[in-house]
């Protein structure tokens, strides 16, 4: 048995819910937020059995898509901040970070 942890972005978060209960399989869904933007994340827990894991990982890669973003950068902590123009930057955001995890023990209640 495998914990599948799946990290995405809050806008992707209906469509993989979706795609996983049309596929039969169940999730825990949770609110988290991420480190570099400091956006809005949700993280999914599934277990599945280790011949599922694939499929588990083709609907999340096919219902998580990368995008661009402009993102405004941060004012710098030091320094003089006079000729400082924060200017717009497009970074990649979205998609999915998903770890696979061996699961030794499962039990339900």
């Amino acid at each position: 048995m495998k914990l599948i942890v799946a990290i995405i972005q809050d806008k992707d978060s209906n469509r993989l819910s979706g795609a996983l209960v049309k596929s039969n399989f169940r999730a825990t869904k949770l609110a988290s937020t991420g480190g570099f933007l400091r956006a809005g994340n949700t993280t999914f827990m599934i277990g599945v059995d280790d011949n599922q894991v694939e499929t588990v990982l083709g609907v999340i890669r096919s219902s998580c898509k990368v995008r661009e973003q402009l993102v405004t950068p941060v004012t710098p902590m030091s320094g003089t901040t006079d000729s400082y123009l924060p200017l717009p930057v497009e970074v990649q955001v979205g998609g999915a970070t998903v770890f696979v995890l061996p699961v030794d023990r499962f039990e339900h209640f």
